[in-house]
């Protein structure tokens, strides 16, 4: 097997997203991924629940605040015979919609991590990241992301996932394989496919 593949299929279970108490029910999301090491590239999809609560409107210039809760997780141990050591440096991005301003990010929760997660506005989007290192076999719940809107004069504001293909990914990561004893890094980068609306808010 490929080591490209191999990581691939260490990589699948990594994130998914569970329902918080007041969310609707949570949609699947197919995200396709590319992974690359030692100059092998293999393409896969990952399929992902994702719960997002946002209300349903607001006034003009009002506040609007989406939250995401992920749900607890395990890192795989080891797949294709492979040994997972470990995945870091793990990025999501989430763009601030249109007739909306970005106001704050905060996050809570989450254990496991093996470093302190951070969420910032960079460019247009809002980016969780998660150092790491999560050790294979471990494990470990990203923390509630909240982030905090004003809404523009009129109009929707409709929240989606980062991510429009390989070359402008919403999902990065990295995940350290080891091969004949040595550790080999393997990057994957994707995007959701189909994106679908999470949230919609009207204004009014």
């Amino acid at each position: 097997m490929k080591l490209a593949a191999i990581t691939a299929a260490a990589l699948v279970p990594v994130l998914v997203f569970a329902t918080t108490a007041s969310a609707a029910a949570p949609q699947t999301v197919t995200y396709k991924l590319r992974a690359s090491a030692v100059g092998q590239t293999t393409d896969f999809t990952l399929d992902q629940g994702v719960d997002a609560a946002a209300p349903a409107g607001v006034a003009p210039n009002g506040t609007v605040a989406v939250t995401i809760d992920p749900a607890p997780n395990t890192i795989p141990s080891e797949a294709g015979g492979r040994q997972v050591r470990e995945i870091k440096g793990l990025a999501l991005r989430l763009p601030v919609p249109a007739n909306s301003t970005f106001r704050s990010a905060s996050l809570s929760g989450g254990s496991g991590l093996g470093g302190t997660p951070t969420i910032a506005l960079q460019g247009s989007d809002v980016v969780l990241n998660v150092p790491g290192p999560i050790k294979g076999g471990a494990a470990f719940e990203l923390p509630t992301v909240t982030i905090g809107l004003q809404a523009g004069a009129s109009g929707t504001i409709t929240t989606k996932l980062g991510g429009t293909g390989y070359d402008a990914p919403g999902l990065t990561f990295t995940a350290v394989v080891a091969v004949l004893g040595f550790p080999v890094n393997a990057a994957a980068k994707g995007y959701p496919d189909p994106s679908p609306v999470l949230t919609t808010t009207t204004i009014g």
